[in-house]
């Protein structure tokens, strides 16, 4: 990537400019997704659809809220029934549309707990709190409303949250190894004002937070049969995040959907260029700084480092295990049967539903996602993931 360069936008250059010329790829990145006026989130450019720029397991239709409602009505059934109010809180919901189909589902699946539920809707970026808002606005039977952590910390809040394709476009800091040594990875304006990476000494902060984190999991960093060139993400952001939610939440369970790789597959000396995806209108593989604010930057996360910093902010780990697994397990197949039984007149949207659903159980794609699942404040034996088939 250090040979990569691109043209850089008038308003990331006035940002660049106002931090010396040179900031860190994880600065960068916050600027390109989070932007208000121009960031690929911020701005509500994202196209989260089958025609836009990523699909989601959401935008395939209604089967994964579907599947999702009957885990998500047992474990609210496993909170104390002496709670007036349980709160259903998404983090970062992109199009509403889970929120949407879940309270659809829980509206056939369980109709009393409605009464009992709250959505609360985290969203740091005003376009996309906008396009929430619109698709969630025929939702009158309950409760709504739009908040950001920080004002959850004032008024915790007891229920479920959800994490779905999150955590991946939390900004990331990258490392190189070269001449020996493991550098910052930087974004800066060249003589030419063009985008181009370079590297730097890694911070003191984030060197000491590295140390701490490779010790406690066993990691070492690089890996010793590295090439000079390694370059991998580091998530320094989801430690404050856990914390956050940890203070924001007084009594329930996370559950985190997203790309995860296991520890030695993700700082493997194989995989030399790290998880970093630049995607636009279905289109991957892209230079990440090619176009900042009009395509979406997302890195998968570490399983072990991720679950060592829900540990260390107070949560406990209950399970992790592939989407396929899980959606199997509360029913995909007999949903597949099912749609046999549809009249010939639907067949064209039976089809369709059939190849969403196979998409979500795909082992190379959607299937491959990882659910983990933290508690805080609650029993893990009554609170568990769906247990996946037998093998016969």
């Amino acid at each position: 990537m250090e040979s990569m360069s691109a043209a850089c936008p008038s308003w990331l250059a006035m940002h660049l400019k106002q931090l010396g010329g040179v900031t860190s790829f994880r600065q960068y990145m916050d600027l390109a997704l989070n932007d208000p006026n121009h960031g690929f989130y911020g701005s509500g450019r994202a196209q989260i659809s089958r025609d836009g720029d990523f699909v989601t397991s959401t935008a395939l239709g209604t089967d994964f809220a579907g599947l999702l409602a009957t885990q998500v009505e047992r474990w609210l059934a496993e909170l104390p029934a002496d709670l007036p109010t349980l709160s259903l809180i998404e983090i970062g919901p992109g199009e509403g549309d889970l929120l949407a189909d879940l309270v659809d589902a829980l509206t056939d699946l369980s109709p009393q707990i409605l009464h009992r539920l709250e959505l609360v809707l985290v969203e740091a970026n005003p376009g996309m709190k906008q396009r929430q808002q619109a698709r969630l606005q025929h939702l009158t039977n309950i409760p709504m409303r739009w908040c950001s952590l920080d004002e959850l910390l004032a008024a915790p809040l007891r229920g479920l949250v959800l994490a779905h394709e999150l955590l991946d476009a939390l900004p990331v800091d990258r490392l190189t190894f070269d001449d020996g040594v493991m550098w910052q990875q930087l974004v800066e304006l060249d003589d030419d004002g063009a985008l181009v990476f370079s590297k730097g000494h890694v911070p003191p902060q984030l060197a000491a937070e590295i140390e701490r984190v490779c010790k406690r999991c066993e990691l070492v960093l690089p890996p010793p049969d590295a090439e000079p060139g390694w370059t991998t993400e580091w998530h320094s952001g989801s430690s404050n995040w856990f914390k956050q939610l940890s203070q924001a939440l007084d009594q329930g369970v996370l559950l985190v959907v997203d790309y995860a790789l296991e520890m030695h597959r993700y700082y493997s000396a194989r995989r030399s260029d790290g998880t970093l995806m630049a995607v636009q209108a279905q289109r991957a593989g892209l230079s990440p700084l090619d176009k900042p604010g009009s395509q979406d930057l997302t890195a998968h996360i570490c399983i072990e480092t991720v679950e060592d910093a829900a540990v260390q902010a107070g949560w406990t780990c209950m399970g992790q295990l592939r989407q396929g697994e899980a959606l199997l397990a509360l029913g995909l197949a007999e949903r597949l049967y099912g749609l046999q039984s549809l009249p010939p007149g639907d067949l064209p949207q039976a089809l369709q539903r059939r190849e969403a659903m196979l998409r979500l159980v795909d082992p190379s794609g959607l299937g491959d996602f990882r659910w983990l699942l933290f508690g805080k404040g609650v029993n893990p034996a009554s609170f568990k993931l769906p247990s996946a088939p037998d093998s016969a």
